[in-house]
């Protein structure tokens, strides 16, 4: 049985999610800064309700399976992320734009580096399912925290949910590449 290398794993998941957001935003530019965080967190809501639908149901009517989703869920994440910082506002530069996105996803993988250090690689023992799972507990902890004008008394963050749903949209990435064996 092949040795996880974790850190290889994450880039490759990494540089999945980043190559379609340089795609994308080749096509749209940066069209989402005109969202509000709220309404980026709805969109991260849509995809993984998703991918749970088709967890549930075992087939997919729309010829894309859950991969797409959590990619779609990594790069929402990261826009919020800017959005928290910057605000809704004007069109970024695309090196600008990269610049930021990449700043946001290697918070989110120090993040994952520390925590995976603490928590010794459990999400290796979990199932994907259980990812999507806490994905949409994140999410409806962030809607509350919205609900709230993001302010808490004792819990994290907005922030610090959409580095954790980043964080475990990359494991299910890393759990349903090809080739994978845990």
């Amino acid at each position: 049985m092949k040795k996880h290398n974790t850190a290889e794993e994450f880039a490759r998941a990494k540089e999945e999610c980043k190559s379609l957001f340089e795609k994308k935003l080749m096509d749209y530019g940066t069209s989402w800064r005109i969202m509000r965080p709220m309404s980026l967190t709805d969109q991260i809501m849509i995809k993984a309700m998703r991918i749970r639908s088709i967890e549930d149901k075992g087939v997919a009517l729309v010829d894309e399976g859950i991969r797409p989703e959590f990619i779609g869920i990594v790069n929402y994440c990261v826009m919020a992320l800017i959005q928290l910082e910057l605000g809704p506002g004007e069109n970024l530069e695309p090196a600008e734009c990269l610049r930021l996105y990449d700043e946001k996803l290697n918070g989110a993988t120090r993040l994952m580096e520390n925590k995976n250090h603490d928590y010794d690689e459990a999400w290796r023992h979990m199932r994907v399912s259980s990812f999507t799972d806490i994905i949409l507990q994140k999410l409806m902890r962030t809607k509350e925290i919205e609900g709230h004008n993001g302010k808490t008394i004792v819990s994290e963050g907005i922030d610090a949910n959409y580095m954790d749903m980043i964080n475990y949209a990359l494991f299910a990435l890393i759990k349903t590449e090809p080739g994978y064996n845990s």
